[in-house]
């Protein structure tokens, strides 16, 4: 199987649209190599679990309402459906090797022995989102060392990758599932609450990015206060209703001048930016670079 760089466009709720593997074998690996003027990897959720390694540099994760950074040699887990984000930190850009499969092409069928008592657990609204893997931990570098043998079979290849890349995931899960604490029944209600208003909030901004947001609209959206969308924002992804639109409209501004030769200020104006000044100092402040530059260096395959 080819490894691919990461490209997680995700619809308007949120749900990356990139299919990952096939249905006969449903895993996908992935070769993510970013610098700072790289568009970085939106807010998205995916049915699959992942896995990741970081081999260069430092990243910022947030998952699950929290934030945390992960430098070369750890990685982190993320649990199905959670909301997430990664981007670079210290400049210098960063590489990441990432695992990305469905529960079944560990569990199986939902009655056998691998479902019932290691996935299904793991899958569990008692079960952590996230994951933070610090090699100085026995078990965890355990499960870094099963994220790269799964990783590495995808790269090279041999005449039994699929058996060598499911003993691989296997061995992820029980690390993961023998030593994490799982508690069982529904996660609090609140936590419910937050995540369902957070995907409607994030559904009304991408449908509506290029027209004139505030907080106030972002929050009549459903119907809630304006604290209660700003608190909303902070708990589940660690950032504001205008910090995430900010990003969102430059994500799509840069996927424009990557993509097609329109003028910069109708990509500009059609993302959201009133003012042509405005949007190169912002589009610089997030990328590193101005959106002319931006797109010479795509062009020119950089």
């Amino acid at each position: 199987m080819s490894l691919v760089p990461c490209s997680a466009g995700a619809d308007p709720h949120g749900r990356e649209l990139s299919a990952h593997g096939t249905a006969r074998f449903p895993v996908a690996c992935y070769r993510d190599e970013l610098y700072l003027e790289d568009v970085p990897c939106p807010w998205h959720w995916h049915d699959e679990l992942e896995a990741v390694v970081v081999s260069r540099g430092e990243v910022q994760v947030t998952a699950g309402g929290e934030t945390f950074s992960v430098s070369a040699g750890g990685g982190f887990f993320l649990n199905a459906r959670v909301l997430h984000n990664v981007r670079g930190r210290g400049g210098g850009g960063f590489r990441l090797r990432s695992v990305v499969f469905h529960p079944r092409l560990v569990g199986g069928s939902a009655d056998s022995v691998f479902w019932q008592d290691y996935l299904q657990p793991l899958l569990s609204p008692g079960a952590p989102a996230f994951v933070r893997l610090d090699p100085d931990i026995p078990w965890n570098r355990e499960a870094l060392a099963a994220v790269e043998a799964a990783w590495s079979s995808a790269e090279r290849e041999p005449p039994d990758y699929v058996f060598r890349i499911r003993a691989a995931l296997s061995e992820l899960v029980f690390q993961l599932v023998t030593h994490l604490p799982v508690e069982p029944g529904l996660p609090p209600e609140k936590v419910l609450r937050n995540e369902e208003r957070m995907k409607n909030m994030m559904r009304f901004i991408q449908a509506h990015y290029g027209e004139e947001l505030t907080v106030a609209r972002i929050a009549a959206s459903i119907s809630v206060s304006e604290s209660e969308c700003l608190r909303c924002f902070r708990a589940v992804i660690g950032t504001t209703p205008i910090q995430y639109l900010r990003q969102l409209r430059v994500q799509k501004a840069a996927e424009l001048l990557a993509g097609s030769d329109r003028k910069i200020s109708d990509i500009g104006e059609q993302c959201g930016f009133r003012e042509m000044s405005y949007f190169t100092k912002t589009f610089r402040e997030l990328m590193g670079c101005p959106p002319s530059r931006y797109r010479e260096k795509k062009r020119a395959g950089g």
